[in-house]
Order: C-alpha cells, then structure tokens, then sequence
C-alpha cells in the first residue's frame, strides 16, 4: 500500500524531504549558537532535534524520501545521536520487521524479552536492574545504559566473528561522529558534555515509543501496538504511535499514516486483537512505576 503520489514530485517525498533539512538546520543553528541561547535553553531544544532525527532516520531506511534507497541513506548516515550507527540501526530494524519473528528474543533484534532459560541464569543483581528497567521510569532513566550497553557488547562480539558490514557500519559512524565532535570543538559554542547529555536524554524519550510498542502474542498481527496519540510525542516519533498501522504498511510515509488509520481504524484495531492505548499520557500514568510484561518471554518459541 503506498499514498506517496500524493506528495510526491520527481521521486520525492517532499514532507519528508522538508522535515528532514529542518532538523539538519535546527541542529546547527542550536549548536553554533547554544553559548547565546544559553546551555540549559539549548540542551533541551537539542534534545528534541536529537529524537526527531532517530525517528527520520527510521523513515529513510524505509525507503524514504527519495525512491534511490542510496539518497535517502545518505541523508541517514550522520552520526548525531552518537550511539547507534544508522546502517546497524537499518539492518536490525528491518530484520525486526519479519513479523512472524517479532518479540521472540532468539530472533527479534529489538525484543525486549529474554529467552527463559536465560533469565534464569542471571545473576541476582543484573536481574533487580533489570525489573526496574522494565519499568516505564526505568526505562527512561536506565534503559539508554542498559540498552546501549547489551547493543555494544553484541556488535563486539559480531566484529570478532567478522560478520559482513558490521565493521563497515561502525567504520562510517565514528567517522561522522568524528566530524560532530570536530564542530563542537572548532564551531560550535555548545559544550561537548551538553551534547552528551542531550544525546542521552534523546534515548530517555525514545524508549517511551519503544517501551509499549510490541507485546508478546500467539498471533502475530497482534503483537503491535495502537496508540491514539495526536500530541507533540507522535510528532516527534513521527506517527509511530500507530505502530501495528506502520507493520502492516511501511512503505507508508509518516504523515500518511494517520489518514490510513482512520479509513480504516475498526479493521486496525480488530486484526491487532485491541492492544491499543488511547494516548502516551495514558502509557505512562499506567506504567511508569510498574511492568507492562514480564521479562522473560511467555510464549513457546514462535515457529
């Protein structure tokens, strides 16, 4: 299902297109000018840019806004959220995309779950940690140490082993994260230890889309979630609030996907079995000292 003739010229997805050379804008207006607008005034602002260019990134390696994938990669490939390389980030996500695999911990590279037999053989301590981060709170506060810790300690173990592109990958990141530090030092007035934090604080918000958006389920349709969130939060996730719609359809471009739900919002929420939230404010009223799931995974292997 595509609407991209809709808003489409010569190839290009010009909302998109727009939306991204904004943020490239924002970023180095508030970079080179945070010393004016004052640290604590920029460290948000950046922030906020910092998420919004991680949910850009997952619209171009979905083949958005160019239909040459190479021009939209491009556009994707700087570094500015410092931890995850986009072209580790694309091939993951879109392995994550096989919805027959999705929440099994063996197979989804971005499962929440762990396989029980593993859980088990935690220690005491690393599983306390990771109750709280299966939390809401402790997902925003802990999850971007937790989570980029287990991603770094898995993509060390892949380079050793030599897997195709991994090292690529890693190579072209550092050095676009190379030229981000360059700016901060040589252009920017923004502190590096601001940018830093900023980059953190992205992540924090980050896992609230993350943390609701897949539940373990027999059927696969519904294991994606629908969140009637219109706010400045699926803004920023760019309307992966309506994440079984995004499944279903992800060749669908963000400003599209609410007028696809809304055709058919009775059929949406049938095929996902009514996991659904009326709004992040209500996710996070819920969840926010609690679980939503267990850890290990409830299910039997899903084959």
């Amino acid at each position: 299902m595509s609407t991209r003739k809709r808003s489409s010229f010569i190839g290009i997805e010009w909302p998109t297109l727009g939306l991204i050379l904004a943020t490239y804008a924002g970023w180095v207006l508030v970079t080179a000018f945070g010393e004016m607008l004052t640290v604590w005034l920029a460290l948000p602002m950046l922030t906020l840019l910092l998420v919004l260019h991680s949910s850009l990134q997952h619209e171009m390696m979905h083949g958005h806004p160019f239909r040459d994938q190479r021009a939209s990669d491009v556009l994707a490939w700087p570094g500015l959220g410092l931890f995850i390389p986009y072209g580790r980030f694309r091939a993951l996500h879109l392995a994550h995309h096989k919805d027959a695999n999705l929440t099994d911990p063996h197979d989804d590279p971005e499962s929440f779950y762990f396989a029980p037999e593993i859980y088990a053989r935690l220690h005491w301590s690393f599983r306390a940690m990771l109750e709280v981060n299966n939390t809401l709170s402790g997902r925003i506060v802990l999850g971007p140490l937790v989570g980029t810790e287990a991603f770094m300690r898995t993509e060390i173990g892949l380079i050793r082993r030599g897997v195709p592109g991994v090292l690529r990958d890693w190579l072209v990141h550092l050095g676009t994260v190379a030229g981000v530090l360059w700016w901060l030092a040589n252009v920017a007035s923004l502190p590096v230890w601001a940018y830093v934090i900023a980059a953190y604080c992205a992540l924090s918000i980050l896992k609230i889309r993350t943390f609701a958006e897949h539940q373990a389920h027999e059927r696969a349709p519904s294991r994606s979630v629908i969140i009637e969130d219109r706010g400045p939060l699926a803004f920023l996730f760019l309307n992966n609030n309506l994440h079984a719609v995004h499944h279903s359809h992800p060749a669908v471009p963000w400003y599209a996907l609410p007028r696809v739900f809304k055709a058919k919002r009775a059929f949406y929420l049938a095929r996902n079995g009514g996991y659904h939230f009326p709004s992040y404010w209500f996710v996070l009223a819920r969840y926010f000292f609690r679980a939503k799931e267990p850890l290990p995974h409830p299910l039997p292997r899903q084959r």
